[in-house]
């Protein structure tokens, strides 16, 4: 069988923009390396069920830095560029889409913002608000000047989850059926804790929150009633005598609700976590990356496999997942991926 990828990547080297790869699952191999299209460092990408792929755009106009959305027709390679909107400062960090309110959201780490946009009866993006979060900032040097939202988007109850890792803090939103947003409640973290991505367990009324500057996962419980979160427990995702720099990023959860993933760049690993019947974490595995900093990863279909882009050196990775085990085999590196930052499997056609 083979199914496909969308990667996103910095264009500072190498890479032109948006990539596709394919992972045949028969051989197993990552194989066919192609340009969906070329855009200015898009670093986060997401596809609809229509096949509209939504990515952040960088670009410079009047040798002025602009940033925004770039809105593509995805059932065609490469793919044809819809519209592109974009303004005055930096790239958005995230995006993705919003199917049930037929919505697409940004988070803006350098900007500070968080903006919502409606998918228009036409197919196009309208904004309908933004926010720009206020608080103490943490001590840590990258955090310094103020909010860094660097994730947004549904919890389970539909309420959206705002990430700012320049707060140390995760918010919680409602939002109104015309697209503004009203803040509900608001968790505080340890001081350069970082928050960066979170993941869920419905059931068991559980979350996951990666945090980037301190390399740990707090395990947060969650009341839906009161919209409120409080911290279980923290571990550590990289080795205890670690010195060197490192930061993790993302996070995945198996859809077994067994297992927890995350990323260290610096560290260049995964770590796998399994989750106990109270829903804490307990370390399983820990494996290299086979390359430098890897920003994102994610599962094929099945979750039998695991595919690792690693930014800095210009390869992806491709794991072996036991399911029993949640434990990470090698299976192939050192397949070209330039500056590869996001890993986003392709919706069935």
């Amino acid at each position: 069988m083979i199914e496909k990828f969308l990667i996103g990547t910095y264009t500072k080297n190498q890479s032109q923009g948006i990539y596709q790869i394919e992972l045949d699952t028969e051989k197993p191999a990552l194989q066919n390396l192609q340009l969906v299209a070329k855009a200015g460092s898009p670093t986060y990408v997401a596809e609809s069920k229509a096949h509209r792929i939504y990515a952040v755009e960088r670009v410079m106009e009047d040798d002025e830095l602009h940033g925004g959305v770039l809105d593509l027709d995805g059932t065609t390679l490469p793919a044809k560029e819809i519209e592109k909107i974009v303004e005055a400062g930096s790239s958005p960090a995230y995006i993705t889409v919003d199917e049930k309110r037929q919505n697409v959201y940004t988070a803006n780490y350098h900007t500070g913002d968080v903006t919502i946009f409606t998918i228009t009866p036409q197919g196009l993006l309208s904004a309908t608000d933004r926010v720009h979060d206020h608080g103490q900032v943490g001590p840590k040097p990258e955090q310094a000047d103020g909010a860094h939202p660097h994730y947004v988007d549904i919890s389970f109850d539909g309420r959206l989850v705002v990430c700012d890792l320049g707060l140390d803090q995760i918010f919680l939103y409602d939002l109104t059926p015309e697209g503004k947003l009203q803040l509900v409640s608001g968790l505080t973290l340890a001081p350069g804790f970082g928050p960066r991505h979170i993941t869920y367990i419905e059931e068991m009324g559980k979350a996951y929150l990666v945090g980037e500057l301190s390399s740990e996962v707090a395990v947060l419980n969650y009341n839906e009633e009161t919209a409120q979160f409080e911290i279980e427990q923290i571990v550590s995702t990289i080795p205890a005598d670690w010195t060197a720099h490192n930061g993790a990023a993302a996070i995945h959860l198996s859809s077994d609700h067994r297992f927890v993933y995350v990323s260290n760049r610096g560290n260049d690993s995964i770590v796998v976590f399994a989750i106990q019947p109270d829903g804490k974490l307990q370390q399983v595995q820990r494996v290299s990356t086979e390359g430098e900093f890897p920003r994102d990863f994610n599962f094929n279909q099945t979750e039998e496999f695991l595919i690792v882009a690693n930014q800095n050196s210009d390869n992806a990775s491709l794991f072996h997942r036991d399911a029993e085990t949640g434990k990470l085999t090698l299976v192939q590196k050192d397949f070209t991926v330039p500056e590869g930052t996001c890993v986003a499997p392709r919706k069935p056609q």
